[in-house]
């Protein structure tokens, strides 16, 4: 059978093979090794008539190629982890470029294909062997002003030696009032992170929606809460003695105000996929994050291996 011809990462148009890409945008870990891909990356670059630069990002001083803005690239390169391919995701969404994440020391679940064989993963890109991963984001506002987005998670939490109250209301019924740490609200992504060490329930790839997870509540009953994906949170905060810090996804941003509303947002950035990507829960049980009951694990030692 024949297969279809490649498809251009910035128009979805049939384009001859190997012209998809053209231009590839870098975002990098900022002290983890990466000298072995970038040769890889340049390699395969100059192979297929293609240019490298790297996408400036706030805050960041290590520079490994010329600078050159997302909106130019036809891909973005995350090197590095999960925390990399965040940043790249960022960078890409305003104008929907899609990202790659490259593993650099630690398999994340945002990485699809480790260093090594970067070069494959080009390839397939290129040839049009991939599918658009629409990733989730969350919009967080003060009243009617714009915040950011969070593709994890929005994070409310004591910034002293006092605890905080959150009123949590979801499309303006309060559901409870905390007293302890804060919250976390997370993405059905983010559910993964954050929110799962926090206590909070694991949303499966195909769930949209927000969890709200009370962090280390002080008494009262407060089940972690998943509303549905055209619901908002508001979030109400009493800061008390010590203060209150706010965090999209781990980044702390100054907010002013006592209230916080968060809504999902669908596809608001693009990641890589894959035909060998392993499934998202296959990779919470391969990364040892989610682990069988005891009693299991101990009648499969009993079991005879075949």
């Amino acid at each position: 059978m024949r297969e279809p011809p490649p498809v251009s990462v910035r128009s979805g148009q049939p384009v001859p093979p190997g012209s998809a890409l053209r231009r590839l945008g870098l975002v990098v870990h900022p002290s983890r090794p990466v000298e072995r891909v970038l040769e890889e990356i340049g390699a395969w670059a100059s192979a297929h008539d293609a240019t490298v630069g790297q996408v400036a990002i706030p805050g960041q001083t290590r520079r490994v190629a010329d600078p050159v803005e997302a909106a130019a690239c036809d891909l973005l390169l995350a090197l590095g982890g999960d925390g990399t391919a965040l940043i790249a995701l960022h960078a890409g969404a305003p104008t929907s470029r899609p990202v790659l994440g490259v593993a650099c020391g630690s398999i994340g679940m945002l990485t699809s294909v480790s260093g090594e064989r970067v070069a494959w993963a080009l390839e397939e890109v290129a040839t049009g062997r991939w599918t658009p991963g629409a990733v989730s984001g969350l919009d967080v506002a003060c009243g009617e002003a714009p915040v950011g987005v969070a593709i994890n998670d929005v994070v409310v939490i004591r910034d002293g030696p006092a605890q905080i109250i959150v009123s949590i209301a979801v499309d303006d019924v309060l559901y409870a009032q905390v007293a302890g740490d804060g919250v976390v609200v997370a993405t059905a992504l983010g559910s993964s992170a954050y929110s799962m060490a926090a206590g909070g329930p694991i949303l499966a790839p195909g769930a949209e929606g927000m969890a709200a997870t009370p962090l280390a509540p002080h008494g009262g009953s407060v089940p972690p809460l998943v509303t549905g994906n055209a619901s908002h949170l508001t979030l109400t905060i009493e800061p008390g003695y010590g203060g209150a810090r706010y965090e999209l996804d781990g980044r702390r941003i100054a907010i002013d105000e006592r209230q916080l509303k968060v809504r999902h947002r669908r596809d608001y950035a693009t990641l890589v996929t894959l035909a060998e990507d392993e499934p998202r829960l296959t990779g919470l049980r391969q990364r040892g994050l989610v682990l069988d009951s005891p009693r299991v694990l101990a009648r499969d030692r009993r079991l005879p291996r075949e």
